[in-house]
């Protein structure tokens, strides 16, 4: 069998994945803060992580994939300062903060249904497990890896030799460059694992806990979570590139303190999404969500499909030329699901050409190379094109594909399929539709006769209608431009 290779951030090269306990894999991934909409930029991240369940199980592993819902209010600044996000969102948006949170926690799982995003086995609020992120904490205190000052328990990260084995960061370099002005923390690196709250200030989110009230910082969540479902240590943990210098560094330096054990073994992380070449900004306008492309009438597919045209390590650029692109791209494979899905000698034959299992296993090559859906895409593209007549080729093809790239390739080919036009000219057609099919006949007899300069002044007297006639193998079909 072929080797699944990923790209670990933490050993900064592409190495085979092998479970720590075979078949199971453990895999975690961040998930999203609620306090407002998630964007085409967060969704192609999770889109990314959906590849990757897909295609551990398509190797025939079993997978557990644990994310989490971040609706407890950690604040804006990585260094443990600013707004609180929850409080934001709710002054944004009305309500209380666990209003927006249950909002934005909606809108995020609708876009993960319609980019065709497999739900996590396990998806859970950070609100829920309160008492495992103060158990952890307690852990890390009688380690001695923790110290109180005046608006919060702290990690010492001093304390922990390899910090910045993630990041590669010089913890030198690091201090150097650390503001003057730390607060009370011991080193510019140190984070909070539980911050008090304000005195003389009543939060909408507060908990008690042994050293006072107060909330969790936003780091241990994610431990204390992951730990819980997956254990001390497991297989996979993604997330995008601009968690790999504080928020993961801080997972790693907090659980490993903890647990005495290494914590992950593969580290996965997504690049970023520029819109237009710029980064998304509201003051430019140019953020954009799943439900505004269904609004400007896109198939979020075309999203999905426009994503797996960069590799998800590589910074991509959503342009809506590029979206339209994808849409005629798409549309050429759904064109095809659809026909042959129609066709009865899909049924007759079982067994795939040794062409097309060539094909497959070039297009399986693409996928095991770290997750590479440029290639296993125009793979599938020329594959396809080769194969235009061998109904069965096809559908095996789609089919085995489909089950990676989660495209819904025979549920939107049937639909693209019911839109063509019926080729029997006594049917239930408008006037126009039977003169364009029975034009389409007789190209497709003088096609079949050689006679290509007739049949190619018949297609373009078509075209002018309206109309255009797409052959595949030795069959055809028409469809309204």
């Amino acid at each position: 069998m072929i080797m699944l290779k990923l790209y670990n951030t933490l050993t900064r090269k592409i190495e085979e994945f092998e479970p720590i306990d075979p078949p199971l894999v453990g895999m975690y991934s961040c998930g999203p803060t609620v306090y407002d909409f998630q964007h085409i930029g967060h969704m192609r991240r999770y889109v990314g992580d959906d590849i990757l369940v897909r295609t551990l199980k398509y190797h025939g592993y079993t997978v557990k994939h644990v994310m989490n819902i971040t609706d407890v209010g950690h604040l804006v600044s990585d260094g443990d300062t600013g707004e609180d996000k929850m409080e934001k969102g709710a002054r944004k948006f009305g309500g209380s903060v666990w209003d927006v949170a249950r909002r934005f926690e909606e809108q995020f799982i609708d876009s993960l249904k319609l980019l065709d995003i497999q739900l996590p086995d396990v998806l859970v609020r950070a609100t829920e497990r309160i008492e495992d992120q103060i158990d952890l904490i307690k852990i890390l205190e009688e380690k001695g890896v923790t110290y109180i000052t005046s608006d919060g328990v702290y990690f010492d990260a001093s304390q922990f030799p390899n910090y910045s084995k993630l990041s590669g960061q010089d913890p030198e370099e690091l201090r150097a460059g650390a503001r003057v002005d730390m607060g009370e923390k011991i080193n510019p690196t140190d984070f909070a694992l539980w911050k008090f709250s304000p005195k003389g200030e009543k939060r909408q989110m507060e908990w008690e806990s042994p050293w006072g009230v107060g909330f969790p910082g936003w780091h241990i969540e994610c431990s204390a979570m992951s730990m819980r479902e997956l254990g001390a240590t497991f297989d996979i943990h993604t997330g995008g590139i601009d968690h790999i210098p504080v928020h993961h560094t801080n997972e790693i330096a907090q659980s490993e303190a903890a647990s005495g054990r290494e914590f992950v073994k593969f580290w996965v992380h997504h690049n970023f999404l520029m819109v237009e070449s710029q980064k998304m900004s509201k003051s430019i306008g140019n953020i954009f969500t799943v439900q505004d492309m269904i609004e400007k009438k896109y198939n979020p597919m075309a999203l999905r499909y426009l994503y797996l045209q960069t590799h998800y390590r590589q910074e991509m650029n959503f342009t809506w030329e590029a979206l339209d692109g994808a849409v005629q791209g798409l549309n050429v494979l759904y064109e095809k699901a659809g026909i042959f899905g129609e066709n009865p000698s899909v049924q007759l034959n079982k067994e795939p050409s040794k062409k097309m299992m060539s094909w497959l296993v070039e297009f399986e090559d693409a996928i095991y190379e770290d997750l590479n859906t440029p290639k296993a895409i125009a793979v599938l593209h020329r594959a396809l094109k080769e194969r235009d007549g061998d109904p069965y080729d096809v559908m095996f093809l789609l089919t085995k594909a489909d089950e990676i790239l989660g495209l819904e390739f025979r549920k939107n080919g049937m639909q693209l399929f019911e839109k063509n036009i019926p080729l029997d000219p006594y049917g239930d057609l408008s006037p126009i539709e039977k003169e364009v099919v029975m034009l389409s006949h007789e190209r497709d007899s003088l096609r079949k006769g050689k006679s290509f300069d007739r049949a190619d002044q018949i297609r373009r007297k078509i075209n002018e209608m309206g109309y255009d006639v797409v052959d595949f193998g030795d069959q055809y079909y028409v469809k309204k431009i």
